[in-house]
């Protein structure tokens, strides 16, 4: 089994959402720590980011949902660290109406390549994130896309519970990714 990182968006991902569910379920998924999930930082949060990764014995595969999607395209720009690669989860555009203005300093993300391999997974009714602008970036961004169909903002209020559809994407990327550390 893989070394895993979860990256909540803002809120840090409650009780209820799949991303705590499966951290629950997994001893290997471990949540970065940033200094507020409330009030985001992109400089802090990506130091957050970094220090985690340093800090796991392996390198760690990223689930990312949200906000942390935005964080690992910086992040990738940034930091030499090595990952197995990124599960990027319901992308938000930065551009769009319904994107938090505590969260501006996360907008305009690298159109780079990342450095590591990375699977977009969207919704087709994401509030936050059209699908148009998931697969431009995923495009941009060099990695694979999975429209998810209709499930909002694939968070909490999704009502997923442990989401087992998204958890057998991430096992069908992990086994895609067999052998491969990209750094």
């Amino acid at each position: 089994m893989s070394a895993y990182l979860v990256l909540p968006g803002i809120g840090g991902s409650g009780p209820e959402h799949w991303q705590t569910r499966w951290e629950a379920a997994e001893p290997e998924m471990r949540r970065f720590a940033p200094e507020s999930w409330d009030a985001p930082q992109l400089d802090q949060w990506i130091a957050a980011l970094d220090a985690a990764v340093a800090a796991r014995s392996e390198a760690p595969i990223l689930v990312a949902h949200s906000l942390s999607c935005l964080l690992v395209a910086h992040w990738s720009a940034r930091s030499d660290r090595a990952v197995r690669g990124a599960f990027l989860v319901a992308m938000p555009d930065p551009q769009g109406p319904d994107f938090p203005q505590e969260a501006a300093s996360f907008g305009n993300p690298p159109e780079l390549f990342l450095r590591f391999p990375a699977v977009v997974l969207a919704s087709s009714d994401d509030p936050y994130g059209p699908l148009v602008h998931s697969r431009t970036r995923a495009r941009q961004w060099g990695a694979s896309f999975v429209e998810a169909g209709a499930l909002g903002h694939i968070n909490a209020a999704s009502g997923l519970g442990d989401w087992s559809w998204g958890r057998e994407q991430l096992r069908r990327f992990e086994d895609g990714l067999t052998g491969k550390i990209e750094d």
